[in-house]
């Protein structure tokens, strides 16, 4: 069931950055977003936690019907942030799915049982300790896209050879799986997901971008 009209100019959530504020409010859309709480009932008669299903609305309220820009790996990311019916289970966690992919995957993307946002591939994979983090991740690589002088993609074995003395982890993207790391004058983004979540170590690719001043080494 369709939310209420919203307008479609978003309001970015507390607790992000500058940067990732101005990137979700300029570039994202908000639509109207599916009212999950309807199927509570439904829900808890299949055996999700009440809980869970509470943990999944929140995540609804905050973070539904916003649509952002195409992330730089992972086919885009999802569509549009969107939350469905929890799965899991007492022994295994529980987690629910953050949108729908924008192309055809070989996995989705999921919300873990402690808030993680990640990948359910061949293996449950968290790329990013929250939703915060991944939003955070979409902006720095924007805000490097259009600052950065040089992008150089590196893929596979190679990314093992990258050299990272001197750098150090950018915090908000609050990375698990993938990581940013900020050096002299520039940024690079390690995108280690499908690599592991596919047991496919040729799917491990890096980003740098490189000939970055102050400004674009932090921005916002």
């Amino acid at each position: 069931m369709a939310g209420a009209s919203v307008s479609p100019m978003p309001v970015a959530p507390a607790r992000l950055s500058r940067r990732a504020q101005w990137f979700v409010e300029v570039n994202g859309i908000r639509v109207p977003q599916q009212d999950i709480r309807c199927h509570r009932g439904a829900w808890i008669g299949h055996g999700v936690p009440a809980a869970e299903i509470d943990r999944a609305a929140a995540f609804q309220d905050r973070w539904g019907g916003l649509a952002l820009p195409p992330a730089p790996f992972y086919e885009g990311g999802p569509r549009i942030l969107d939350a469905d019916c929890p799965e899991g289970s007492a022994t295994q966690g529980w987690s629910f799915p953050a949108g729908d992919c924008r192309v055809s995957m070989a996995y989705g993307f999921m919300i873990g049982p402690d808030g993680e946002f990640g990948i359910d591939a061949n293996r449950w994979t968290p790329l990013h300790a929250s939703t915060e983090g991944w939003v955070e991740s979409l902006a720095l690589a924007a805000h490097a896209g259009r600052w950065a002088k040089t992008i150089t993609r590196i893929k596979g074995k190679d990314v093992e050879s990258l050299d990272l003395s001197g750098y150090e982890p950018v915090a908000e993207v609050q990375g698990l799986t993938d990581t940013w790391w900020r050096g002299k004058d520039s940024l690079v983004a390690l995108y280690r997901g499908e690599a592991v979540g596919l047991d496919a170590p040729q799917c491990l690719e890096a980003h740098v971008y490189g000939g970055l001043d102050g400004r674009g080494l932090h921005g916002g």
